[in-house]
């Protein structure tokens, strides 16, 4: 953390505004004041507005932040075994080197990267902007008092900011890495940079403070104020009191979880076992945030599931923004994904960082033709969807039969994964790209060469629709296509919410701030998509695991369940450490007239089984990424994390 210190340390002498220099390493060659003065960037709304938004430049694009990325860390995802692929931290994660998390150019969390006013998304990593970041937070904390002229509702809204990004940057880093030091004061050149490393939990009360500050002090609504009528229709990016509060309630839950409350640990015995009082803080931030949102009294809302064809994204007429949406538009003049539902996305640019290699890294290479490396859902994950009548596929009652695997299933199941007989092109296939026409996944069908196709029996498009692909061109430039994954959705509040009442009194858990029980905030999302409620038959443990199943399907590919598995204690636990893929026979089209004239979904199968790819090797310091060596050994009390 040297460097992190002396950053510090230089940018609390001088200015870090937003048009001031180009990168932390280049105004760190420069004197102090050399620029402008110490009173520019804080002197009105306008200025320091400016300064603010140089952080949210900062906010790494997760999905975009190279030509060839990965994000997906758990037990979903898995690669096709090529050079390319064996580079990303996914590949890495899976042999257990968490290290590589520190110069891998390819995973948005690394070390590198840091140019804080580019607008190349691949110039942006989360841990070298969040030291940055934070020191600016410190600065303009410590300067408004000093310099600012304005209005009670400007410096409200300025110090409401500043306070979530110094409590966000914190907690994202706390994910990956524990406890940290808590920096909110700026650092003067002559102070020791002895900050001591404190736990999870400590951290965790310092992420709360500054979150609650900033929930008291943001706008619920950015055009309804006067200094955002200046920019009126163009505040969708800014932080509001619900972003404040859901992080607020995703803060306590993480502290309240298992691994945060027994410390990391194998056997799984502790992994319903949560703090009652961090849940109940949780539930009534989750609770206030869904309680303004079902009173009408946001602009956030719940995209809309309502297709006329599931299985091409196609949605209905009338519906302003689908669910496909949240993550992906075209023919929407570049329009970023999110809508109503998005609580917290970054900036982003649209056409060349979406078309070259991201949109193309979910199918076949011989169709998509960008660098190879596939994302491929594992068969073990895919399993989490279960049936359109709410159950898991493994429930007695479940309707389940191996025989018509595809059939019945979550409506989710048919816009995530790509199954065996999907209709992959529509337009005309020629040559040997005609074999992709309908999805081979079947055990040795067409899709299935394990270097450039599917290893799994699976495609995924979930985040960009299977038409992005050379013959049918969704994703080239009349498109205008647009891709972003969100750092948060409404739904993951219903999802946290439902977990947290949960840990409370089970699926009758409810807040205080809010009207829904658990398992009414679970049903909110089932009625979104048509899927069945979850059955009254689950309580206890067997309620929670239906809880979690609900969040996996919701959330699959977002990115969040690697650090689900981990704050669960369930990472290192054998169901978990295993990534299968699924093996079956066709009975129904194996000349494929079937497909041209039926749901894939009626499609019957033979010899339906799970046959594992690896299994991850991890012990209990697998819970936390190592410690940058060069920050441990600055000063003994900032200790490497157990294991590494």
């Amino acid at each position: 953390m040297n460097r992190i210190f002396k950053s510090f340390a230089v940018i609390a002498l001088g200015l870090a505004g937003a048009a001031t220099f180009t990168s932390c390493e280049d105004y760190l060659d420069k004197e102090p004041s050399s620029d402008i003065s110490d009173e520019t960037p804080f002197k009105d709304f306008t200025n320091m507005q400016g300064y603010i938004e140089e952080i949210y430049n900062c906010i790494p694009d997760k999905v975009k932040c190279y030509w060839t990325t990965s994000w997906n860390l758990g037990d979903d995802e898995i690669s096709t075994p090529q050079a390319e692929a064996e580079r990303t931290m996914q590949t890495q994660v899976d042999i257990g080197n968490f290290y590589a998390w520190q110069n891998n150019a390819q995973f948005w969390f690394a070390a590198d990267k840091k140019n804080p006013t580019s607008l190349n998304l691949h110039d942006r990593r989360f841990y070298g902007n969040a030291w940055y970041c934070i020191a600016k937070t410190n600065l303009a904390i410590d300067k408004i008092d000093e310099y600012f002229v304005g209005t009670k509702e400007e410096k409200d809204i300025l110090l409401g900011q500043l306070y979530f990004f110094r409590g966000w940057w914190h907690f994202e880093m706390m994910q990956f890495l524990g406890g940290l030091p808590y920096v909110n004061k700026t650092l003067s050149s002559g102070e020791s940079p002895r900050l001591p490393r404190l736990s999870y939990l400590e951290c965790a009360d310092s992420v709360a403070l500054d979150l609650k500050r900033a929930a008291e002090l943001l706008p619920m609504n950015w055009d309804e104020t006067t200094p955002g009528k200046k920019t009126f229709g163009k505040n969708e990016l800014r932080l509001t009191k619900i972003t404040a509060l859901a992080y607020l309630g995703k803060n306590y839950l993480w502290a309240a979880s298992p691994l945060m409350q027994h410390g990391a640990q194998t056997g799984g015995a502790h992994t319903y076992d949560y703090d009652q009082e961090l849940a109940r803080l949780a539930a009534d931030a989750f609770g206030e945030v869904i309680d303004l949102v079902e009173k009408g009294k946001t602009q956030y809302e719940l995209a809309k599931f309502d297709y006329t064809n599931v299985y091409d994204h196609q949605k209905s007429s009338g519906v302003e923004y689908s669910y496909s949406e949240l993550f992906y538009t075209s023919r929407r003049n570049w329009l970023q994904p999110g809508g109503k539902e998005a609580i917290l996305r970054g900036p982003t640019v649209a056409w060349n960082f979406t078309r070259w290699n991201y949109s193309r890294t979910f199918g076949p290479y011989e169709i998509c033709e960008r660098d190879p490396h596939f994302h491929l859902p594992t068969a073990n994950y895919v399993a989490n969807y279960g049936m359109a009548n709410g159950l898991p596929l493994d429930d007695p009652d479940s309707g389940f039969d191996e025989k018509h695997p595809f059939k019945n299933r979550d409506p989710r199941f048919y816009h995530d994964i790509i199954f065996d007989g999907v209709k992959y092109i529509n337009g005309e296939a020629k040559g040997n790209n005609a074999k992709f026409k309908y999805a081979g996944l079947a055990t040795g069908g067409s899709g299935r060469d394990i270097a450039n196709g599917s290893r799994t029996g699976y495609w995924m498009q979930k985040l960009v629709p299977h038409t992005a692909n050379k013959i049918d061109g969704e994703d080239e430039y009349d498109k205008n296509p647009n891709a972003y994954v969100p750092y948060m959705r409404l739904a993951d509040v219903y999802l946290m919410y439902a977990e947290a009442c949960a840990v409370l009194n089970g699926p009758s858990g409810k807040s205080s701030k809010c009207d829904l029980t658990s398992i009414d905030a679970i049903n909110r999302l089932r009625d979104r998509v048509g899927c069945g409620h979850v059955s009254t038959k689950f309580s206890g443990n067997s309620y929670m695991d239906e809880v979690r199943r609900e969040r996996a399907v919701e959330l699959a590919f977002e990115g969040f369940r690697f650090h689900d598995l981990q704050r669960w204690l369930l990472l290192t636990e054998p169901k978990y450490t295993r990534k299968t893929s699924q093996e079956f026979l066709r009975v129904s089209g194996a000349d494929e007239s079937f497909f041209a004239e039926n749901d894939p979904a009626e499609a019957e199968v033979a010899e339906f089984r799970e046959e594992e790819i690896l299994t991850r090797n991890f012990d209990s310091k697998h819970y936390w990424f190592p410690l940058l060596r060069d920050d441990t050994y600055i000063y003994a009390e900032f200790e490497q994390n157990p294991g590494w």
